[in-house]
């Protein structure tokens, strides 16, 4: 599996992402301006969980993180366009791919890659115990909100609560 970081590595320098979904290759362009202000505009909008006196939990931090590798147990390889996690990587998993398993994640529709992004992303996420999977198209404004309980289609822009409890702006 390291030689699968490495050749992604690789690929990420001579501008192209690799991913693998359940041993599937998917090589995407990199984004365009008008995804990253997407992807940069939903991450301005995130917001902490609010501590009610009479939680028990500790609160999610929503931390986010733009386009990193996140490796599942399967062994797929995939980078969300915005990962949000309740808690920091591990140190060491902070330099490389993390196996941490964000809470929710966000994904915005690049030109011709819509089939990765509302077709095997949100099923493939689901089935690895995220939360909750938003899919972004900015050419449309469809946002498309995807839990194990159902999915939810609403037009952008739209204030969105996380199962975790952090909130964001789509």
């Amino acid at each position: 599996m390291d030689d699968i970081l490495e050749l992604a590595e690789k690929a990420h320098h001579i501008g192209v992402k690799l991913e693998i979904i359940g041993g599937l290759p998917i090589w995407e362009a990199f984004p365009n301006w008008q995804h990253q202000r997407s992807v940069d505009r939903v991450r301005a909008s995130m917001r902490e969980a609010i501590t009610k006196p009479d939680q028990k939990a500790k609160p999610c931090a929503c931390l986010h993180a733009a386009d990193i590798y996140i490796r599942f147990p399967d062994g797929s390889l995939k980078r969300p366009d915005i990962a949000i996690f309740c808690q920091e990587p591990p140190i060491h998993e902070q330099k490389t791919a993390t196996t941490l398993i964000p809470e929710a994640v966000v994904e915005v529709i690049s030109a011709g890659y819509e089939a990765k992004d509302l077709e095997l992303s949100p099923k493939f996420y689901l089935l690895h115990g995220v939360k909750d999977v938003i899919v972004f198209d900015p050419e449309t404004l469809l946002v498309l909100h995807e839990r194990k309980d159902g999915a939810k289609r609403m037009v952008s822009p739209v204030m969105i609560t996380l199962e975790c409890g952090c909130s964001l702006v789509v």
